[in-house]
């Protein structure tokens, strides 16, 4: 089948990177290549891919960071560490959700390690990703040795469920709310896991990618507002 120029056969498209995972398609991106067209029309269709576990050596202190979270977790490592993927620079330490608190505490507390700031936690939602639509992803820093590493962790739809890791790092509090409340991912041992964003009763969790994207009603409830000749004056 001949397709014009920067479109693609939706029958056939593009193969993924070598070794990636490919979890969906995408269809109608902007700018396909050579064509110049920016409007998203383009019929670019391409796969969504997750990188694949790299090898060693990672390079740069990658490699001195598993050594030594290998030592640290001994025994307890092949079944915390599902994979490890250093992509553009960045390594990111994929763990099993059961296994994070040990993982962010040895981490936090190692001397070689000391990544002792969690710059808090964001959530990721792959619907083509089976039993593992959920993503959670903790980025982590070394003020000690100067050090920046990503502990990421999955979890079905069905059973949305990531311990808590805030009597390790504190200051996730609010952020794991956060997440709970956009994407519904459950964050088990959290003291007080409410929603901080959207009102108490709202259905749904509204950065999914399930989530309808508009003609939402909204209703507002228990508040009103004055006329104008009521209003609080700032000036």
């Amino acid at each position: 089948m001949t397709t014009p120029a920067g479109h693609q056969d939706p029958e056939n498209p593009a193969p993924p990177p070598h070794d990636a995972e490919q979890i969906g398609v995408r269809h109608g991106l902007f700018g396909p290549p050579g064509t110049g067209d920016t409007s998203g029309y383009g019929g670019l269709i391409r796969p969504v891919t997750l990188p694949p576990s790299s090898s060693r050596p990672f390079g740069g202190y990658f490699d001195e960071i598993a050594d030594h979270l290998l030592d640290e977790l001994g025994d307890r490592y092949d079944d915390a560490v599902e994979k490890i993927v250093v992509f553009r620079d960045e390594m990111t330490i994929h763990v099993a959700r059961r296994h994070l608190p040990t993982v962010a505490l040895a981490l936090r507390n190692a001397p070689a390690l000391r990544f002792e700031l969690c710059l808090g936690v964001n959530g990721v939602h792959y619907p083509g990703d089976a039993d593992r639509e959920l993503h959670a992803v903790y980025p982590l820093a070394s003020l000690t040795h100067g050090r920046r590493v990503r502990l990421e962790v999955a979890a079905p739809d069905a059973d949305p469920h990531i311990p808590s890791i805030c009597d390790i790092y504190p200051t996730n509090d609010w952020h794991e709310r956060e997440t709970y409340d956009f994407f519904g991912i459950v964050f088990d041992g959290h003291r007080s896991l409410t929603r901080i964003e959207m009102p108490d009763d709202w259905e749904g969790h509204p950065q999914r990618k399930d989530y309808p994207l508009g003609g939402v009603p909204v209703e507002y409830k228990g508040t009103r507002v004055d006329p104008p000749d009521r209003r609080r004056s700032y000036s």
